[in-house]
């Protein structure tokens, strides 16, 4: 593993210590298979990119979009890092924290949905 890769994992370590409310509230609904019986990881190295949850065997990318991503420029970042994944064969699904947080239900549907899988 090339030292920049190194640096990812060490930063992704990191993340995954120090989550933020709504990626808590997110992992709370699909950590340890709850959510279809899919496994989804925290901060999952993509070089370059930590994408906040992944469901490998799904690639499927769920990525929290907080205040932050309002602005043009995080905008122009975010489509390009949406574009690199998905030339990559990820699917990428961009959810707004406050969703995460006043929905959570819906939030699980509209994985569930994104995963092709039932809900109740």
């Amino acid at each position: 593993m090339t030292k920049r890769h190194e640096r990812l994992r060490a930063v992704a370590r990191e993340n995954r210590a120090n989550l933020t409310p709504a990626e808590r509230a997110l992992w709370d609904i699909v950590r340890a298979k709850r959510l279809g019986g899919v496994k989804f990881v925290r901060q999952a190295v993509r070089p370059p990119f930590l994408p906040d949850f992944a469901a490998r065997s799904e690639r499927l990318i769920v990525e929290l979009d907080g205040d932050t991503h309002h602005s043009p420029q995080a905008q122009a970042y975010d489509a390009r890092r949406t574009a690199t994944l998905e030339r990559d064969g990820w699917r990428v699904l961009r959810i707004p924290n406050n969703k995460v947080m006043t929905n959570p239900d819906g939030v699980a549907r509209t994985i569930l949905l994104a995963l092709g899988k039932d809900f109740d």
